[in-house]
This record gives structure tokens, C-alpha cells and sequence, in this order.
């Protein structure tokens, strides 16, 4: 880490001293150092006030800074935990764009993925089968072609993302609510190992902050800030990722929204969207072509398939198979669909799941497998 670290630390230790503000003092005084030093200059700034300015009098507030700063850098340093300055070659160009970005970053994993291309793939934390499935198919279509695949690392879409990404030889940045040494959900811990292992980790919070729900919209504003695009799968009318796909046409980014059943209010916020202008995303192939991305220039090696010839159905098993849809439907519905007997409809549908054409869900229900 760079040897001015413990004064961007310092700096920003010091009560009053956010995103906004820390931004107009180092427009003013150009380094952290010379912030510390400023004293009462600092009332020259606007938005600092006269409370701010007493602070940076204060000699002991400054010092009782500076042993926190010493205290997080040797935590950081303990655990490989990279700290990012904003002014930093390394610092990601797309978010120095954004309004208010991170004075600092706290990274755990593979920092070049920060300067590649990226697209965010976010979603409800209670997603539906479609949703989970959707979004790990997209985020896995997109790390095949060399693009970084950004979410939030919550349960429901964003976790589906990342885990998509993952089994397709692909990396992903996580963008924590939280410190990037706290664990949570609680329930993603192999996740969290798996994304810091082949992808980032990524907070603008201190070592050890909990993630209290203010942290969350904020953070929003980074996962959209790292990315060229933005696709909605899943979302209700009230869901928090469409604050970030407003912040992220606030930032100028795409967005890109996956339709769902028109019935579900888990897509009612996306069909808004897309009502609005947003691109609708069938593939990954709709967003490389909406930001121009050059597929070739980004292939990566992924993991080998293994072809499996398909199986071949019999008379009854092609009729019941052409009942399905993706959409899921109980034994009832398909009996009276297909007018196939219930002992017989039982013994079909069993079938055609071992043969991998369609999938049963809980209640009963089947729904037929893509592809």
C-alpha cells in the first residue's frame, strides 16, 4: 500500500468528514496531509462550517485519528487488504465519473478486475425459480465472453450472479454493505471465499463495519458506478435495485431489464422499467450489442462442456413434453392439457426429468428446462 495511506485514513477518521466534502477539501488543498494541516483554512470550503474548521484546530481530535489509522492499516495488512486512494492510477476511471465516489476502497482479491469491463446483474433478494435461473445464465454468458459480472452479494438474484459467473470460469466484484472482512448474509460464507478467490471484494466502509441498512443504498451507487450497464431480473414496484438502476442513468449507464410473467409482482418493477426506455434482455448477446462490446476482443477459456446426445422421446412423452413450458404447471393443469391419465402422468413426467427435459419444482409443479 502506498506510504500516504495513513493520512487518507487520518483524513477521513474525523467526524463530518463524508464523500462530498472530502472531495471539495482535496479539490482545495489537493492532499490529505495538507487537509490535516489546513486548520482553520478549511472554513473556506463550502459545506464545512465553523464545527469542522474548530475540529481541525484540535490537535488531540487529529492525533486520536491518526491512532485509528495506524490501528486499521496494520488490520488491513494483516488480512491482504488492499486500500485504494481515489487519486490512485489503479482507481477504477468509470467510477472517479460518478457523483460523490469512494475516497477510499478496501479490496480483497484480484484488484485487475477492477479496469475491465464490467456489467451488474442485481435482482430481489426473494427471487423466484425464473429469477435465480435467469441471472445465473446471463452472468454465466457474459464471463464466457471476458466481461466482469458486479452484484451485491445478497441472497435471492445477486448471489445466483455471482455463483453463474463463477461456474463459467469468470470473475465477479462483490460490492459489500459492509466491511469487506465481514461475512454477510451469514449464509453465503463458501460464496464469499469463492468470489474473493476468483474475482474482488469490494467496500468503501472500515474494517469491521456491520451492515446497518443505510450502508446499502450507498453502496448501490458503486456497483452501478463500476459498470457499463445494468440488468434488473427480478424486481417488485418497491425493490431497492431500482434505486440502483436509477442512479445508474443518473450516471449515465445502461440499463437493461429481464421481462417476467405479467401476473408476478416479483417483475413488476422491471416491466416499469422497460415501460420507460430500458433495453430488454432475452441474452447477454442484447447487452454486448447495446454497449458495443467486442466479444472477440474478450474471450476467456472456460470450463470444457461435455456434449450429451439428446435422448429420444417416445409418442406419449412428446405430447406430455409439448404441454410444458417454462413456466411452471401442477400435475392438474397438465392432465387437463394433454388428457393423459394421472397413473400414466406420473410415469411420463418422470421420464422426461430423467432425460432432462424438464424439472420438477416444490408443490409439484414442472416446468420445462431451456435449451
Amino acid at each position: 500500500m502506498r506510504d500516504d495511506i495513513k493520512d487518507w485514513l487520518t483524513f477521513l477518521a474525523l467526524p463530518g468528514v463524508g464523500c462530498a466534502l472530502a472531495h471539495r477539501l482535496l479539490d482545495l488543498f489537493d492532499t490529505p496531509a495538507a487537509v490535516l494541516k489546513a486548520g482553520k483554512a478549511v472554513s473556506d470550503v463550502e459545506g464545512a462550517g465553523r464545527q469542522l474548521a474548530a475540529l481541525f484546530t484540535d490537535q488531540g481530535r487529529i492525533d486520536q485519528a491518526r491512532l485509528w489509522a495506524d490501528q486499521e492499516y496494520e488490520r488491513a495488512r494483516a488480512q491482504k487488504i488492499h486500500i485504494l486512494c481515489a487519486d490512485d492510477f489503479l482507481f477504477p476511471s468509470l467510477l472517479r465519473t460518478i457523483q460523490d465516489p469512494p475516497v477510499l476502497l478496501y479490496l480483497r482479491g484480484k484488484i485487475d478486475c477492477l479496469n475491465k469491463p464490467a456489467v451488474a446483474v442485481i435482482g430481489s433478494r426473494a427471487a423466484t425459480d425464473y429469477g435465480r435461473r435467469v441471472s445465473s445464465m446471463l452472468a454465466g454468458q457474459l464471463a464466457r465472453v471476458g466481461i466482469v459480472v458486479v452484484s451485491g452479494l445478497a441472497m435471492g438474484i445477486d448471489g445466483h450472479a455471482h455463483a453463474g459467473c463463477i461456474e463459467a470460469c469468470g470473475e465477479t466484484i462483490a460490492v459489500l454493505g459492509c466491511g469487506v472482512d465481514v461475512l454477510y448474509p451469514r449464509s453465503h460464507g463458501a460464496l464469499y471465499n469463492q468470489v474473493m478467490e476468483n474475482g474482488l471484494l469490494v467496500s468503501e466502509y472500515p474494517l469491521g463495519s456491520r451492515p446497518e441498512g443505510f450502508r446499502f443504498p450507498a453502496r448501490n451507487r458503486i456497483i452501478s458506478g463500476l459498470s457499463l450497464g445494468v440488468i434488473v431480473v427480478e424486481a417488485t414496484r418497491k425493490s431497492g435495485s431500482l434505486i440502483t438502476a436509477r442512479l445508474a442513468l443518473d450516471q449515465g449507464r445502461e440499463v437493461f431489464g429481464v421481462p417476467g410473467r405479467i401476473d408476478s409482482g416479483k417483475s413488476e418493477g422491471v416491466h416499469r422499467l422497460l415501460q420507460q426506455g430500458a433495453h430488454l434482455v432475452q441474452s447477454a448477446d442484447d447487452v454486448l450489442e447495446e454497449l458495443q462490446l467486442a466479444v472477440s476482443m474478450h474471450q476467456v477459456k472456460s470450463a470444457p462442456e461435455v456434449e450429451v446426445p439428446p435422448q429420444q422421446l417416445s409418442g406419449p412423452e412428446e405430447k406430455l413434453l409439448a404441454c410444458i413450458d417454462v413456466y411452471p404447471a401442477d400435475i392438474d393443469e397438465l392432465a387437463g392439457k394433454s388428457g393423459i391419465v394421472p397413473g400414466s402422468l406420473q410415469d411420463l413426467l418422470l421420464r422426461l426429468e430423467l432425460k432432462g427435459y424438464i424439472r420438477q419444482l416444490p408443490g409439484q409443479q414442472y416446468e420445462r428446462v431451456d435449451g
